[in-house]
């Protein structure tokens, strides 16, 4: 006798790539990012849509003002035809417009498309971002990925700039599906392993978690460089290559939706919360940056200090200059002042070093192809189009650091909660240069909502507010019922 589900699901005949196809197929999409005109790019990956029956949908992507990725999917035909006219209701998204207002476009950036795995995302569906657009079709003034990509493209025409970027983004492995919701019932997360650094056994819950989303983010063309345990136990890091800025944040965007998606396929959570439990170490987003020019690596100099040349050691004191004023957007929650705890190699202070690991920015060992600088001081759960454009835009139009021969150096560290991070982020004049008055307020309202719903003190304890109010937990139920 037929099973009669089985003969249903049998009339559903949706894409669905083996692994090895799909990492050729996206790396082949990357190739043509840089190569390939963004018109020739739509061009191709419309006809494409349109041949390929097994396509049922397209999810596109986009991030409010803090950062959480929101995702909408449209029926393919829909899409197709309709694509110069996508709306949405903005005023629903945090931070974005204000409800007389609240009509806002979605333009899609046809050069981000990636294939899925099928296993991880659902069959027949193929993902891009958006930008986010006026009613008149003009950016959106707080849709970071809009405004690092137009700031990209301005580097690029007026002086020949492009920048790169990779993260390298720490998490933690967490018992029971939406444990973050579930934080305050469950008294806390549960750690599913008691090891640490490159230690896990070949079959335990977290090494095949971390199997299974390194493999699923290879198949997306990341091209993966390794993967294990983090110091901490239950913790992790998936480190993938370096890329151009904007492709670099839609690719941490993807990164924690494939590992939260995984993670929940298994019966667990992954989580970006920067020091969900006490005493232990947490998660850090160290982002190594670096420009070139006419496909030179500009911040390189042979013989330089630390093998950087002048224009690196510029962009460097500028971000030491201005350090506490963007402290906000690169610790942006109140959790992640716990992570700049100094008793836990804690990126704390505000200097350059090539090997101290308290210092906010690092040198690595490069050569004239991978010589960079670490931002070691952002959190994992910033907002990484905002992160990106900040240090672009401070390390080159922010003032430098000028030291005073007369004195005697002294360390100085960043803020210690987010408490002190708002007052000085309110009264920088600088942040409100780089981001616009309007975006400035929009950004820190909404982080003084988050503060005024924790203590004050951070204490010894993590506390239930700071993970249900979290940026990127929160929904209206625990907000409503503050």
């Amino acid at each position: 006798m037929n099973n009669p589900i089985s003969s249903l699901n049998n009339l559903k005949n949706f894409l669905e790539i083996p692994y090895d196809e799909l990492e050729e197929l996206n790396l082949k999409a990357k190739d043509k990012r840089d190569g390939v005109t963004a018109p020739e790019q739509e061009a191709e990956y419309r006809a494409y849509l349109k041949k390929e029956k097994r396509i049922k949908a397209v999810t596109l992507c986009f991030s409010n003002i803090e950062g959480r990725l929101h995702m909408l999917d449209y029926d393919k035909k829909f899409l197709l035809e309709n694509a110069d006219n996508l709306t949405f209701d903005g005023s629903s998204i945090r931070g974005f417009t204000a409800q007389q207002e609240s009509d806002l476009r979605l333009d899609v950036d046809w050069t981000s498309f990636f294939w899925l795995p099928a296993d991880v995302f659902g069959p027949g569906k193929v993902i891009m971002f958006a930008d986010v657009m006026n009613r008149d079709k003009t950016p959106y003034e707080s849709d970071f990925r809009g405004m690092l990509k137009q700031y990209l493209k301005q580097l690029k025409r007026k002086q020949g700039f492009t920048a790169y970027a990779s993260a390298e983004i720490e998490g933690f492995l967490v018992d029971s599906v939406d444990a973050e919701l579930q934080y305050d019932a469950n008294g806390g997360f549960k750690l599913i392993s008691a090891g640490g650094y490159y230690h896990a056994l070949p079959l335990d819950r977290l090494k095949r978690f971390i199997d299974a989303s390194a493999e699923a983010q290879r198949a997306m063309g990341y091209k993966n460089e390794k993967d294990h345990p983090e110091v901490a136990p239950s913790q992790f890091e998936l480190n993938f290559s370096y890329t151009d800025a904007l492709r670099a944040a839609d690719q941490i965007q993807l990164y924690k939706l494939v590992c939260r998606q995984v993670a929940n396929n298994m019966g667990m959570s992954a989580t970006f919360i920067p020091k969900p439990i006490a005493n232990i170490n947490g998660s850090g987003m160290h982002v190594n940056f670096s420009l070139a020019k006419n496909g030179k690596n500009i911040f390189y100099k042979k013989g330089g200090n630390g093998d950087l040349s002048p224009i690196a050691w510029g962009f460097i004191t500028r971000l030491l200059n201005h350090a506490s004023e963007t402290c906000l957007v690169f610790s942006s929650s109140v959790n992640a002042y716990r992570r700049l705890d100094p008793h836990f190699e804690a990126p704390n202070q505000i200097k350059v070093s090539p090997i101290d690991r308290g210092a906010m920015i690092r040198i690595p060992v490069g050569n004239e192809r991978s010589a960079r600088i670490e931002v070691r001081a952002v959190a994992p759960d910033s907002n990484p189009y905002l992160v990106l454009y900040t240090i672009l835009k401070t390390g080159l139009e922010g003032t430098p650091l000028k030291k005073d021969a007369d004195k005697r150096d002294r360390v100085r560290f960043l803020p210690g909660n987010i408490n002190d991070a708002i007052r000085i982020y309110k009264g920088s004049e600088f942040m409100a240069k780089i981001l616009g008055a309007a975006n400035k307020e929009k950004y820190v309202f909404w982080k003084e909502q988050a503060a005024d719903r924790s203590p004050r003190e951070l204490g010894s304890r993590v506390k239930a507010s700071e993970i249900i109010y979290h940026h990127e937990v929160t929904n209206q139920v625990f907000w409503n019922t503050f």
